[in-house]
């Protein structure tokens, strides 16, 4: 029932609020909890009416409501999205818990995704407690075979490693930092092995088309440097709607 699917919407923005503050204040190493959200310009606590997703943006015309401050895009941006993934996932799992594993996996990716694009880090807070908790979420509630799981665990993360390594050791410069290698080794351990071939295509084509328009853009060398981590995040977005497509497309090109 349509009913549901946009509670699924509403349910989805409504986290992608709280995302936004966890985008702001782990970087900072504050807590994600206390104080409650308040504007970064005068830091006047907003009013819960104030706080609607996407819809408080829109009334208050991006202004905050009591020093006028303009308010990022960045905020509906994000709520938008996660309502968004989270109506998909509801319309491709139904009201389970492989859902709320799934939805919880990309909420995860949009915080990672957004904290690179701003700081160029991926907080081990996110990535170190992700890979054994979205493995065994793989393995206990998704239905992955363990063995899958782990072996896209440890490949995930010893490929990039190993990229890494060569990189460095021929250019003298590091060119892929350890916080992409977890980042991987989790989406390894959740989406398994198989997912993996999709996920370095598909993140090192888009990385490469967005590198290099940067570059033109900005006039920078080669050595401007773009985090990978939203790249990957996007991948393995885009491996939970369409892997079953490529991996089907491979077959058939067999």
């Amino acid at each position: 029932m349509i009913i549901f699917d946009v509670f699924a919407f509403i349910f989805g923005a409504a986290i992608g609020s709280f995302l936004n503050v966890c985008i702001f204040r782990i970087p900072a190493e504050a807590s994600i909890v206390k104080p409650a959200s308040r504007c970064p310009s005068c830091g006047h606590p907003i009013r819960f009416h104030d706080n609607i997703p996407i819809v408080s943006f829109l009334i208050l015309r991006a202004r905050c409501r009591d020093c006028g401050a303009k308010i990022s895009w960045r905020y509906p941006l994000v709520e938008m999205i996660t309502g968004l993934l989270a109506l998909l996932l509801f319309l491709k799992y139904g009201p389970t818990l492989v859902f709320l594993s799934f939805f919880i996996f990309t909420a995860v990716l949009i915080v990672i995704t957004f904290i690179d694009l701003d700081h160029q880090i991926i907080p081990d807070i996110l990535s170190l407690p992700g890979i054994p908790v979205f493995f065994l979420a793989a393995v206990f509630i998704v239905g992955l075979p363990w063995l899958e799981a782990l072996i896209g665990l440890l490949i995930g993360g010893g490929v990039l490693l190993a990229i890494a390594f060569v990189y460095e050791c021929i250019t003298k410069r590091e060119g892929m930092g350890g916080g992409d290698i977890k980042l991987l080794a989790m989406i390894g351990g959740f989406l398994g092995w198989k997912s993996l071939i999709f996920v370095l295509l598909f993140s090192s084509l888009t990385g490469a088309v967005v590198g290099i328009a940067a570059m033109i853009i900005k006039k920078q060398d080669t050595k401007y440097a773009i985090p990978f981590g939203p790249f990957l995040s996007a991948a393995a977005v885009a491996w939970i709607f369409w892997g079953d497509a490529f991996i089907r497309f491979l077959i058939f090109r067999q």
